[in-house]
């Protein structure tokens, strides 16, 4: 099975990597996204990684020319003409996926295989709303994915295992390192490990137990590492953390405490991360990555 032209829908920090990386090696793709300031933006970070593309495979000529095979549109049925594979990487909010399958599945040609790289969903909690549920599955990647080039690939019970393998062999094709999981599970082996991470900084950050530069500075000394927790995070951006917290707050209130201070004090006030050029650091020369960093305190 060979996909010939892809659709990612979400222009955001990941889904704008996700388009370049396809169209870097080769694949025409479609980047949807809901409204003109949206694909506007996302038209900002694409053009941005044809230099970070160009510096990191040596290659200018080929960076340059991944930026013809992208298009874009905020008009999903046009997004979808003749696409044969759709990666999904809008909001991490089930509302927001459920609706956005829906729709895709009216516009959709049969053939067309979707696949989430939802960062802790399930594909089981959106096949329904697909209308091919065994055409549907998973596909992860990692921030930066030109240098962490994993690809974590999840089924559902209902998928066919021959779309397993089709985007398997896709994963492949655009230099990722490949995972398969042999069932599903919330984060993968990546977030499962990472998100727990992350929130036990946060969880010390809203508790007012340490800062974040405190927090970080003890982790690298301790570890080695060459970021902290919240190094980590501005990395991810701010979206995804609150996301995940407030929607755990439903559960548990203590979820609902990080939520509230990533908001009032990261989102609100523009520093989603690296993408702004201000998280818990401020870029491109953040002060972890300052020999003196682990000298002070």
């Amino acid at each position: 099975m060979d996909f010939n032209k892809i659709m990612v829908a979400g222009s955001g920090v990941l889904g704008s990597q996700i388009a370049f990386q396809s169209a870097f090696f080769g694949y025409n793709v479609n980047v949807y996204d809901i409204n003109d300031d949206a694909i506007n933006a996302g038209k900002d970070r694409v053009n941005k990684l044809q230099g970070v593309y160009a510096d990191f495979f040596k290659d200018e000529g080929k960076a340059e020319a991944a930026l013809g095979h992208l298009s874009f549109s905020s008009d999903l049925a046009e997004a979808m003409k003749d696409v044969d594979l759709v990666i999904e990487a809008v909001p991490e909010r089930v509302d927001i996926k459920q609706d956005f399958y829906q729709k895709l599945a009216a516009v959709a040609p049969e053939r067309t295989v979707f696949v989430s790289n939802s960062s802790t969903m399930l594909p089981s909690d959106f096949a329904e709303f697909t209308g091919r549920p065994e055409k549907f599955l998973a596909l992860h990647f990692a921030n930066s994915i030109w240098q962490n080039n994993t690809a974590e690939i999840m089924g559902h019970a209902g998928t066919d295992h021959q779309y397993v393998e089709a985007v398997t062999d896709f994963a492949r094709s655009i230099g990722m390192i490949p995972f398969v999981l042999k069932k599903e599970q919330p984060g993968y082996i990546l977030n499962t490990l990472l998100v727990p991470f992350l929130n036990a900084g946060l969880t010390l950050w809203a508790n007012d137990v340490a800062d974040p530069h405190t927090i970080d500075k003890n982790w690298m000394i301790s570890t080695g590492s060459p970021r902290g927790p919240f190094g980590i995070l501005d990395v991810v951006g701010m979206e995804t953390p609150y996301n995940l917290n407030r929607a755990r707050s439903e559960q548990d209130p203590s979820y609902g405490v990080i939520a509230d201070k990533l908001k009032a004090e990261m989102i609100d006030k523009g520093k989603m991360g690296i993408s702004s050029g201000e998280g818990f650091y401020k870029y491109p020369n953040p002060e972890y990555s300052d020999p003196n960093f682990l000298k002070q305190n």
